[in-house]
């Protein structure tokens, strides 16, 4: 499926785009999925049935959930010089992708507006700690060198996600010139974009490669998530996870955490750190 329009769908396949229906009160079909599809008119069709999901990437408040994309194969999370990119939005991304099994690559764009704000250089240096998480990192300028993200691209189901004002669509619209993404300015009073895209779309880049646009996002609720999988999210803390003294440690004050050892010998990151543990007091069950 190549679209989501609420309950209208696009349906592509091999020689014609239908738009399609749910079969009765199914519910959850999101851009990226396989399905089977009765059609029913010239290019009208009803969703049989959804196949099975390779991943599924989607963020979860305390009572609802919002899905993005299904069989992503790589997450490119885009952050720009301007506006302030979130480190903390970046980072529960990231925690979604490792749940998921999905790769991820993080995209600074807008490189070229460096000079124009300093500022910039304190972003460039905090994302070179993902790198050497080992997050591939790349600089680019959706205007003047996107096709640098080309052998990245090759081969993946590519979701394009991050703030509203990164750039995403930009980007989209240099690699996939027909996909005609609607782009905005972003404002520098409020250091904020503009949503121009309300709703997730995948475009084909080439025969084995495909990249889907999402709306911008401020938030990502992580609702869907437990401890365990909130700490695994973080990669640099997984050789300490099962030296715990005990086996269901939160690695928040328990006794002989060896996580919060790390942390106190300066081996770990203290706003990562930090961010797990507000992650963790933050989870909620529903109607609990």
């Amino acid at each position: 499926m190549v679209a989501a329009y609420g309950r209208h769908f696009e349906v592509e396949t091999a020689h014609t785009v239908y738009s399609c229906v749910v079969r009765g009160k199914k519910k959850g079909v999101v851009c990226g999925d396989q399905v089977e599809i009765l059609p029913t008119a010239d290019g009208q069709g009803i969703i049989e049935t959804v196949l099975p999901r390779a991943s599924l990437f989607y963020r979860s408040e305390y009572f609802r959930e919002k899905l993005i994309a299904a069989n992503v194969t790589q997450l490119v999370f885009v952050l720009a010089i301007t506006p302030t990119c979130s480190l903390e939005l970046l980072d529960r991304c990231l925690i979604v992708a490792e749940d998921q099994g999905i790769r991820s690559l993080i995209v600074l764009n807008k490189i070229d507006l460096l000079d124009q704000y300093p500022e910039g250089q304190a972003v460039v240096q905090n994302l070179l700690f993902y790198r050497e998480l080992g997050y591939p990192l790349l600089e680019v300028s959706a205007e003047n060198n996107a096709r640098s993200l080309v052998p990245r691209l090759t081969g993946q189901i590519s979701l394009l996600a991050g703030q509203s004002g990164v750039g995403k669509s930009t980007l989209l619209n240099a690699l996939i010139p027909s996909a005609r993404q609607a782009t905005a300015e972003i404002s520098d009073a409020l250091d904020s974009g503009r949503h121009t895209t309300t709703h997730a779309r995948l475009f084909h880049f080439d025969a084995n490669s495909s990249m889907i646009d999402s709306p911008g996002f401020q938030e990502f609720g992580l609702q869907q998530l437990d401890e365990a999988a909130l700490a695994w999210g973080f990669v640099e803390f997984r050789p300490f996870l099962d030296q715990c003294k005990f086996r269901n440690c939160r690695h928040i004050s328990e006794p002989g955490c060896k996580l919060l050892q790390a942390a106190q010998e300066g081996m770990l990151n203290s706003r990562r750190l930090a961010c797990y543990h507000k992650l963790v007091k933050g989870i909620k069950k529903p109607f609990s």
